[in-house]
């Protein structure tokens, strides 16, 4: 990583790497389970979804993309499952919008089939089928959070 950072840095030409990619939290409850698995599954689902990132040193960021999923079966709490995927990129060389525009679209758009993957892993060991979340367009979610706080 250290090898990658030195080069880069203070190049004036535009660097973005992804250095390392992990779990940085998870939780999965089923408290219904025995009674959830007796009835058919036709579950009502939520999903909420959530960007951070914080500069760890020159030209290097966390990022963190989060997911809270809550399913309900018959008015019954079938699961809570969230995780927080975090990652860690170089990104350097770029205007303050582009570099904006990095951190809260392109990185969640990289790391996105890592978590999707990581809750489907939970539902199946929680005994449910797996969620298969559908793609999120970030490049949307970016602009509209820009909307907002403009």
């Amino acid at each position: 990583m250290s090898d990658n950072h030195q080069q880069h840095q203070g190049a004036d030409s535009p660097f973005f790497a992804l250095q390392k990619i992990y779990v940085k939290n998870s939780s999965f409850e089923s408290p219904n389970s025995a009674r959830v698995f007796r009835s058919e599954w036709q579950p009502t689902v939520t999903m909420d979804l959530n960007t951070a990132f914080e500069q760890i040193e020159e030209g290097l960021y966390e990022v963190l993309l989060s997911v809270s999923v809550t399913a309900k079966n018959q008015d019954q709490l079938a699961f809570v499952a969230e995780v927080d995927q975090a990652a860690m990129f170089m990104i350097s060389g770029f205007p303050a919008q582009q570099q904006a525009e990095a951190l809260g679209s392109a990185c969640p758009a990289v790391m996105f089939p890592y978590i999707r993957e990581t809750i489907d892993q939970l539902m199946v060991k929680g005994g449910f089928p797996p969620l298969m979340m559908a793609p999120v367009n970030f490049d949307a979610l970016y602009a509209e959070q820009n909307r907002k706080s403009a």
